[in-house]
């Protein structure tokens, strides 16, 4: 999942459950929140060549999470986040979840090639309907949201996800400004969950949304 471009034939369908092209893998060498990393991307995947734009914008402004309890990476893809949260915060569990298999995948790989043991990358439903039937809370969510899935669809995984935050979590995600940001934060406010625009750049909002306490 993710909020950024769909340029490429390589990404029209990088949120569905299995893409339908065979996956052409391609390894990279990259800077992500200051420690490289050699990973692996793959056509049918978002952003298979690069670090999205947006991904970065979220790094460079959401604070550091906390170093222990449990973090998503809700829309993983190949996992940059998973591993920006897993390399801060390593007494944490960092928990990846994406609707796309092949992106499940490359997570669990890219982890495990980085040495980063607390990441566990789930299938997206799997993922919900475990913490569902445990009661398991998440105290922090970082995503750059599939946001070309439409307004009814992202609305409802947003708050879908969102109510498994524990008291007093939070999420950040990040926006294309031209994709919606503004009036997904007052769409959030208005459901509940306090919102403010924490940071703007690169055509970006970054987004912090609250859990009130209680």
């Amino acid at each position: 999942m993710g909020g950024g471009s769909l340029a490429g034939v390589s990404e029209q369908h990088y949120f569905s459950p299995a893409p339908p092209a065979p996956a052409q893998e391609r390894s990279h060498r990259l800077l992500i929140n200051g420690h490289h990393y050699e990973v692996v991307t793959a056509s049918g995947v978002f952003s298979a060549d690069r670090l999205d734009k947006g991904t970065q914008v979220l790094l460079d402004h959401a604070p550091l999470p906390p170093q222990e309890g449990t973090l998503l990476d809700l829309g993983c893809g190949w996992g940059p986040i998973a591993l920006a949260l897993a390399q801060a915060s390593p007494g944490a569990q960092v928990l990846a979840a994406d609707v796309n298999e092949r992106a499940v995948e490359l997570t669990a790989r890219n982890a495990e090639r980085a040495g980063l043991g607390n990441v566990r990358a789930c299938a997206a439903d799997d993922l919900l309907d475990e913490l569902r039937s445990s009661g398991r809370r998440v105290d922090l969510i970082w995503s750059n949201p599939p946001v070309r899935i439409g307004k009814a669809a992202l609305h409802e995984l947003l708050g879908t996800w969102l109510a498994l935050l524990s008291p007093g979590g939070e999420a950040w995600l990040v926006v294309g400004r031209n994709l919606g940001a503004d009036s997904l934060a007052r769409w959030l406010t208005g459901q509940g969950w306090p919102t403010t625009k924490e940071a703007s750049s690169k055509g970006f909002r970054v987004l912090r949304v609250a859990r009130p306490e209680g």
